[in-house]
């Protein structure tokens, strides 16, 4: 079922969602402070075109957090605004939740990426 609903999230929206992190990554990986970032974003940009049966742990302590906020002003809120919006258009069907599930859990990502990992 998992490979099913992997393949219409990526038909059907994980396309984008992965695009979005990737240019991400690159703009962020166009300065050398901006590395990490881009690291980060490149990490997720898998989950994001393929995010069926994965699961994301979120820890990390007080370096991560500094980060998270440094990712905020730079590219979070933006990509969570985008994941948020595709995820309430998707569960305005019932069909559709799952896919809008999907985006709400990468939204809380593109927030909070550092200290998060991909279990």
């Amino acid at each position: 079922m998992k490979t099913i609903g992997n393949i219409l999230w990526f038909v059907f929206g994980g396309f984008l969602s992965g695009l979005s992190w990737l240019l991400a990554g690159l703009l962020c990986c166009i300065t050398i402070i901006g590395i990490p970032l881009g690291r980060q974003c490149f990490k997720f940009a898998s989950l994001s075109f393929w995010p069926f049966g994965k699961e994301i742990v979120y820890g990390g302590g007080a370096p991560s957090t500094l980060a998270n906020i440094v990712w905020i002003l730079v590219c979070g809120l933006l990509m969570s605004l985008e994941n948020l919006l595709f995820g309430f258009i998707w569960c305005i069907t019932i069909v559709g939740i799952p896919f809008g599930k999907q985006f709400f859990k990468i939204a809380r990502l593109a927030l909070m990426p550092f200290g998060a990992r991909v279990v």
